[in-house]
């Protein structure tokens, strides 16, 4: 009789998008898990965060995870065409580059992650508690998780083989490992908001953004002012919502909390409208004025790891590569990096976990730090940054050589790549 093989457990820290494709993946590859969230509640629909862009090989991912893999396209939008255009104050001046083999999927950050979170057994997570501290034991074959219960101040603790942090690019886990790390600052905040148009579809704003926009559903514009050094992002969510994200210089601010949202007064909100009316089209600037609650985010990545296993700790998601978002990674790369992780799990098992590991650190890493020093060179150049041996972008002058940089196709890997 075949000898039934030894089932490993995870402990998850981080129940966001990460968290939950690592969830879906370990469980395909046969292991117990358990996930770490300090949220209070699972997500009910609320639309926290904001627009995000899903690759071919992630979407292929993600249906693989779905008892009804058609629900992918359901909640999701094509984005067809990339396509980088230089504006002059209120006037579109060209089309810089215009890619029509895009292959990407739109969707709401809280979308997804409800998609991926419902198609889950409801007893794997553990709701409202944060992972204090961990420890791997002498001969290396398991790790203990403490973690505190925020309602009630509760310490339990918890035992695992393996302990996943996919807490973030601030991570706590990381740190314990790299105290020194510090992430780099890219000179630049993102406002971001999305607007949502569903009991407005026949609105003066909304008539308006599509005439300027007609392809709103396919496209994913950018717009690169040829004045101020900058660079806006626009495209379509499903549920009748638009997304959009405009990168401004600005000193770095100081980062509170665990959380690289910042906290925005009506003065702050009320300025970016002025200076947005300075630079980008009227009808883009509606738009961003008629958006409940814009946000700010601080830009951040790091220079790659050399390293994201210690013993039985694995780093995954923005914990093992916090990168700018210019080649629209951070997501498609921790879905990546769970499938990869539950690959290399399934096919050496507990009882050969540091091989398991190792191959995963050596299948990954390659790819994820080429495609964040090729995000974070794509956002210096649309923002005007200074690059080694180059001149800075102008697109108003920019040669055509010179614009096929813009395109998000040159990204390292773009196809794809999954061991």
């Amino acid at each position: 009789m075949r000898e039934k093989k030894k089932k490993g457990k995870a402990v998850i820290v981080g129940g966001s998008i990460a968290g939950v494709s690592c969830a879906h993946a370990l469980i395909l590859a046969g292991w117990d898990i358990l996930v770490l969230e300090k949220s209070n509640t699972p997500p009910k629909g609320i639309a926290t965060g904001a627009g995000i862009g899903i690759d071919r090989l992630a979407q292929e991912i993600i249906q693989s995870w779905l008892p009804q893999p058609e629900l992918l396209q359901e909640t999701t939008l094509p984005l067809t065409i990339d396509q980088n255009i230089v504006t002059d104050g209120d006037e579109a001046i060209r089309i810089l580059t215009r890619d029509e083999n895009f292959n990407f999927r739109a969707a709401h950050w809280a979308d997804l992650h409800s998609l991926l979170y419902n198609a889950l057994p409801p007893d794997l997570f553990l709701w409202g508690h944060i992972c204090l501290s961990f420890c791997i034991s002498e001969d290396r074959t398991s790790v203990a998780v403490k973690a505190r219960s925020l309602q009630t101040n509760e310490i339990i603790e918890i035992n695992g083989n393996l302990l996943v942090a996919a807490d973030g690019c601030l991570s706590s886990i990381r740190r314990t490992f790299l105290p020194d790390l510090k992430l780099r600052y890219s000179g630049y905040c993102a406002w971001r908001g999305v607007l949502d148009f569903s009991r407005k579809e026949s609105s003066g704003t909304i008539v308006d953004i599509r005439r300027a926009y007609p392809e709103l559903g396919n496209c994913l514009y950018f717009h690169l002012s040829s004045s101020s050094r900058t660079h806006i992002v626009l495209y379509e969510l499903p549920k009748k919502k638009l997304n959009w994200i405009w990168y401004v210089h600005q000193p770095e601010p100081e980062l509170k909390g665990n959380s690289v949202t910042m906290k925005v007064s009506k003065d702050m909100i009320n300025n970016m409208y002025q200076e947005a009316e300075k630079v980008w089209l009227p009808q883009l600037v509606r738009v961003m004025k008629d958006t409940e609650e814009p946000f700010l985010n601080i830009i951040y990545d790091c220079d790659p790891l050399e390293q994201i296993v210690w013993d039985d700790v694995v780093l995954i998601g923005d914990a093992a590569h916090p990168t700018t978002p210019h080649g629209l990674r951070s997501t498609n790369m921790s879905i990546l990096d769970a499938a990869v992780l539950g690959k290399c799990l399934e096919k050496w098992g507990v009882e050969n976990l540091p091989s398991a590991l190792e191959e995963y650190q050596s299948v990954r890493l390659p790819v994820t730090s080429k495609q964040v020093l090729n995000s974070r060179k794509m956002g210096r150049i649309k923002q005007g940054l200074s690059l080694p041996d180059r001149e800075l972008f102008d697109p108003k002058i920019a040669s055509p050589e010179d614009c096929e940089e813009l395109k998000q196709k040159n990204m390292p890997f773009f196809d794809g790549v999954l061991s």
